[in-house]
């Protein structure tokens, strides 16, 4: 794994999160506008007699436990990250990697930040990649 592939896991997780909360918030809703199940004499007795909301609550508990999980991953990513990034000497690079690797700023936002050119910011991003350590036993999505 190269020290960019390693950095870049946050910002991975932190979309596939964005996603599996979109999702949990619509099987939250469908629960909630499902109506009930209609009472009244079934001639079929394989249909399935579970209220139309249950599986919608179900997904939602599923999704939420897994939201869980992966936000206790994203924070020990994200530690791991910070913990590689402190350990450099130069505070530029430093600044460097922060901006684009924990907050996900573009490069021109990290040149702004910085008041420098783009030019600068590749440079300074690149020879901080050349010297970031990956953990013994990094997070690996």
């Amino acid at each position: 794994m190269t020290a960019k592939e390693f950095l870049s896991q946050a910002e991975r997780l932190d979309r596939r999160l964005e996603i599996e909360i979109k999702r949990a918030q619509s099987f939250r809703r469908d629960a909630y506008s499902l109506g009930s199940p209609s009472i009244g004499e079934r001639v079929q007795t394989s249909r399935n007699t579970d209220a139309p909301f249950e599986r919608s609550v179900n997904e939602a508990i599923d999704m939420e436990i897994k939201i869980k999980d992966r936000i206790a991953l994203l924070l020990k990513l994200k530690v791991q990250i910070q913990t590689a990034i402190d350990a450099l000497d130069d505070s530029d690079e430093r600044m460097v990697l922060y901006y684009r690797y924990v907050e996900s700023r573009t490069w021109e936002e990290i040149g702004e930040y910085l008041n420098v050119n783009r030019t600068t910011v590749y440079r300074w991003h690149n020879r901080a990649l050349e010297k970031i350590v990956i953990p013994e036993n990094p997070v690996i999505l």
